[in-house]
């Protein structure tokens, strides 16, 4: 009968199926497909055993690191950092081609938007569809009625801008969180979201200026772009190094075409 973990084989040498499922913790899976857990591990098992069997037969020696305060690297981390500052070398950034990105999308390298809002919070409760109900009664008066807000505010907020009628003042990016911050930014100027749910509870949001934020000049964005090409190229190098390194391999037990 064929093993449940069978081990699996790079170039003759073995990854037990104890090894692989020790490292399967460490690749989250939905419960009801434990399996695509195993496979993640084994094939990143496959691929440190293909980087480590490259390594040596480069001669490299392990210089193993301090990574960080009281940690250094294993002589096998060493091997495959050294294997990659060696053999991974990402294609360099030309500024023509970053000014073509800047000019094909210049919306997304504008300073952060202002907001001037109000909300009122209906604070995170064990009966969250109760919470919900709530939310949505005071929504629906607000439907008729938006000047209420304030009013409403008052009777029902569990913020202490509640005093101020929901009013929040001037808002930038990163002054709320990610959840609210992303209604404002699809909101109108004078609209009232449907509840927005955050870590806090529900709230209703109300828009009530905008100022977006300027186009930032290109040399202002520039190490921005740099360093975003520099990620994205280092990742299709060593992507293609190890496409390379697994059209070589004998590999047994698990498929790394699509890894």
């Amino acid at each position: 009968m064929k093993p449940l973990l069978p081990p699996v084989f790079v170039n003759g040498i073995e990854i037990s199926a104890e090894r692989i499922a020790a490292e399967a913790q460490n690749h989250p899976a939905p419960k009801t497909k434990p399996g695509l857990a195993w496979k993640a591990a084994a094939r990143a098992l496959a691929i440190r055993e293909l980087m480590l069997q490259e390594a040596r037969a480069r001669g490299l020696t392990p210089d193993p690191v301090e990574v960080a305060p009281g940690q250094v690297e294993t002589e096998e981390e060493a091997l495959i950092r050294q294997l990659s500052e060696l053999a991974i070398i990402p294609a360099a950034a030309e500024e023509a081609e970053l000014r073509r990105v800047y000019d094909a999308h210049p919306d997304r390298f504008r300073a952060p938007s202002l907001y001037e809002a109000a909300h009122i919070l209906f604070p995170r409760q064990d009966d969250m569809s109760a919470l919900r109900n709530h939310a949505d009664a005071v929504l629906a008066e607000l439907r008729v009625n938006p000047r209420r807000f304030g009013e409403l505010a008052r009777n029902h907020s569990a913020c202490s801008s509640k005093d101020n009628g929901g009013l929040l003042g001037q808002l930038g990016q990163g002054d709320t969180v990610p959840e609210f911050e992303a209604a404002l930014e699809k909101l109108e100027e004078g609209q009232i979201s449907d509840p927005v749910e955050t870590r806090f509870g529900l709230h209703l949001i109300r828009l009530d200026a905008r100022a977006r934020g300027d186009v930032l000049p290109f040399d202002t964005v520039l190490p921005r772009l740099r360093d975003a090409h520099a990620k994205a190229a280092w990742a299709r190098a060593a992507a293609s190094f190890t496409a390379d390194l697994v059209a070589q391999a004998k590999i047994e037990g698990v498929a790394l075409q699509a890894a």
